[in-house]
């Protein structure tokens, strides 16, 4: 329980005016004030390590370590590897399978949003450094990509937990109880993901990297100000109510996380 017990204090120390503030104009503000108040959401998610996949997407498992700084997923690239060599992007047609046992099915029109907000949010983080096309060659680096083991939200058991008088304790300590990342329940979503990146003209492998996210109904930016706080902690809250959204928030990690290694290796800032 000793998370439940930090994560009261994160809470009750954050300014009352900001809760406040960014609860109440999330709940009757429009979307974008909503989107703006609500910050970027890559805080909210967290990996598992314990959940990684291994699909038979990538060629190498074997040689994937735990990336710093990206807090868990897990890459290797070629020696040597030149990427400012490459000033294109091709994003490729991105595989899903459900976790089995998990879920029997889901609605293809919400698989289709999900992937396509994946493209967008990568295309958008990517473009300063890299041209978004739509056929390989020279020059081009091919991003295929599986999301794999995907389970969404099970928005009853949130409600129903939520509802619970003095609900909130049990529930902050549930997820390293139950094995999971600190913050999250047994009932929210998880998203694995297993990427290669391709040359676009001889087709040879540059590197693959791999993490699962999962949800956190109860997240704290501990190194950010108050209102960033606030607002990971309503984030994460809000989000325990929507199937998919801790979903779009690990997409939104990974293109973050992407475009930053990106530049890295690039040698741009």
């Amino acid at each position: 329980m000793q998370f439940a017990k930090n994560a009261m204090t994160v809470f009750t120390s954050l300014n009352p005016l900001v809760l406040v503030s960014v609860a109440g104009l999330v709940l009757g503000g429009c979307a974008s004030t909503t989107d703006s108040l609500m910050g970027s959401g890559t805080h909210v998610t967290a990996t598992d390590k314990a959940r990684m996949t291994h699909s038979g997407f990538l060629s190498d498992y074997a040689r994937l370590k735990p990336v710093q700084g990206t807090g868990g997923v897990e890459c290797w690239k070629e020696p040597g590897l030149q990427a400012s060599a490459y000033n294109k992007l091709l994003i490729g047609r991105m595989a899903v399978t459900l976790k089995p046992g998990e879920q029997k099915s889901v609605d293809p029109s919400d698989l289709k949003a999900l992937t396509d907000y994946f493209h967008d949010s990568l295309a958008s983080a990517l473009k300063s450094q890299l041209k978004v096309v739509d056929k390989a060659g020279p020059g081009v680096l091919v991003l295929r990509i599986a999301l794999t083991d995907l389970v969404p939200t099970k928005v009853e058991d949130s409600l129903t937990g939520t509802l619970i008088p003095y609900g909130f304790v049990a529930e902050a300590g549930s997820g390293v109880a139950s094995g999971r990342p600190a913050g999250s329940t047994p009932y929210l979503g998880e998203t694995g993901m297993e990427m290669q990146f391709r040359d676009g003209a001889s087709g040879r492998i540059l590197g693959e990297c791999r993490d699962t996210e999962i949800g956190r109904k109860y997240a704290a930016d501990m190194d950010s100000d108050g209102l960033g706080a606030a607002q990971t902690w309503a984030s994460g809250y809000l989000n325990s109510f929507q199937s998919w959204s801790y979903a779009r928030n690990a997409f939104d990690k990974w293109s973050m996380l992407l475009a930053k290694r990106l530049a890295e290796l690039r040698g741009v800032k």
